[in-house]
């Protein structure tokens, strides 16, 4: 699962900063700019998302059922059957560019949250939607299995693709399967209370 990330800003991430850049000069006097969130992004704040098209802004999570709630993650092992993902798994495909993401370990009723990220910037998969009802597109991040370095601290994770996989992600060459197999790279984690 993943529940939050965060997008910085600064020298580190030179790739963030140039989509951070973007948007900044599409969405110049928008009141979705106005909104836009860096830092830690939590469900339902407005982030920038890239598309096979060009970065945008978009809203974190799908309406849940009956309108009820948000949806902000899809397993990767259903999502392309399910009524909810199906269309856009195979055609409305995106990219969370993020420095890092939280995770929360439980111990009864005690949660001790993690930072979870790698040496540059994290690409997590994700799916995309603009309901009629809605003046900016939705997005929802893909998750899986955790690996196993970090499966005691949740037993879900995003799906988080190589650089080399980026494009082909977004364009629709890779399906479940060949996500599934991909290496996500290391991952650094740490507690952070």
């Amino acid at each position: 699962m993943c529940g939050r990330y965060y997008i910085p800003e600064g020298n580190e991430f030179a790739d963030i900063n140039s989509i951070l850049d973007f948007v900044n000069k599409a969405y110049k006097g928008s009141s979705a700019l106005s909104k836009m969130k860096t830092g830690e992004v939590f469900p339902a704040d407005i982030a920038p998302i890239i598309t096979k098209d060009s970065p945008k802004l978009m809203k974190w999570g799908f309406e849940g059922f009956n309108g009820k709630g948000l949806i902000i993650n899809a397993r990767l092992e259903t999502a392309a059957e399910k009524p909810m993902f199906r269309r856009e798994f195979s055609s409305q495909r995106c990219l969370i560019p993020a420095g890092n993401y939280f995770e929360w370990k439980k111990d009864g009723a005690k949660k001790e949250k993690y930072l979870i990220r790698q040496s540059g910037t994290l690409y997590m998969a994700g799916l995309w939607q603009l309901p009629e009802a809605e003046s900016l597109p939705l997005f929802v991040i893909l998750t899986r299995p955790a690996i196993p370095e970090i499966g005691f601290i949740h037993d879900r994770m995003p799906v988080i693709l190589p650089n080399n996989a980026l494009e082909d992600w977004l364009s629709g060459r890779l399906g479940a399967r060949e996500l599934r197999e991909l290496e996500s790279g290391q991952l650094f984690f740490e507690s952070v209370g």
